[in-house]
């Protein structure tokens, strides 16, 4: 069976005011989802779900389903407040989406086989989903699950810091924690994360660090509906409370449920953390061009 990828795209409309500005990157018009859908088709992918919101429906589909008619199975899921939150009721000053490990929650009924979950903005690299496609095809199971483990140097901004998933990795190759580093930049040299007390600490290039893109079995949607109650059972009332796929992870990890297997990749991340980025970006994907890793117009 092939697997699925899903896509968390249900940010995108806020960030971009329209999905008229979605940035276009390669040298014919591509954004930064063109290349992750390309990689995938010929990692061997066979479907692609979005998680969007409803209210971009139409337009978002008017962007991608010309490109991609024929060439790779579609559908779309819908990212809404009020989705999987069963008896809980939505404060009305809640403005902000439930998150990440929510968005995956919101593809439960449109997934039943292996699959993997990326960010939209993120340029991933096609040796990530070559290594993701062989172990959704050959070692997914209920209790092992994945997610790619980049190196943290080639993931940096040069124009201020980054939040980035630290993995601590056991001797066999499976997580053994994960923590949330939300200010990581580059001081004199030395890659360094900042605590909440202004306190530095160095961090190595080869450190493995998540960019949220996983593999999961489909047993991860009982799971996550679970982890979601206890959630909102906590944080209803805080506006600001995410949960994230880490969390998801790091309890499937402590409760026993099973192991994470940590999948190395030498690719280089790219992505527009700061709006400086953009240009890089642009430069990098007319370089992989050039050298013929992808094909001047993607969809031609």
């Amino acid at each position: 069976m092939q697997p699925t990828l899903l896509i968390l795209a249900a940010g995108m409309a806020s960030r971009y005011g329209s999905l008229k500005q979605i940035q276009q990157f390669g040298p014919s018009g591509e954004t930064i989802i063109d290349y992750s859908i390309y990689d995938a088709i010929r990692a061997g992918f066979g479907k692609i779900v979005f998680i969007i919101r409803e209210n971009f429906a139409q337009e978002f589909k008017e962007i991608f389903e010309p490109k991609l008619k024929g060439r790779v199975a579609t559908d779309y899921v819908y990212q809404e407040m009020d989705a999987f939150v069963g008896d809980h009721q939505v404060p009305a000053d809640r403005t902000k989406p439930w998150g990440t490990a929510h968005a995956i929650l919101c593809a439960k009924n449109a997934i039943n086989e292996p699959f993997a979950v990326i960010n939209a903005d993120d340029f991933y690299g096609a040796d990530a989903f070559v290594k993701m496609a062989a172990f959704l095809k050959g070692e997914s199971t209920t209790d092992i699950y994945s997610v790619v483990g980049y190196e943290l140097g080639k993931t940096i901004s040069e124009h201020g810091s980054v939040s980035r998933g630290v993995c601590a990795v056991d001797g066999a190759g499976f997580l053994a924690e994960i923590n949330e580093r939300t200010k990581i930049y580059t001081d004199n040299g030395q890659i360094v994360y900042e605590n909440g007390d202004g306190s530095k600490h160095p961090l190595a290039a080869e450190t493995p660090v998540s960019m949220n893109f996983w593999g999961f079995d489909p047993s991860v949607f009982s799971l996550s509906q679970d982890l979601f109650n206890e959630f909102l059972d906590k944080n209803l009332s805080n506006p600001k409370a995410e949960f994230f796929i880490p969390i998801v992870a790091d309890e499937f990890i402590r409760r026993g449920k099973g192991k994470v297997k940590v999948l190395p990749t030498s690719s280089q991340w790219f992505g527009v953390t700061y709006k400086e980025d953009a240009p890089g970006v642009q430069a990098s994907l007319s370089e992989l061009v050039a050298q013929g890793a992808y094909p001047n117009n993607l969809w031609k």
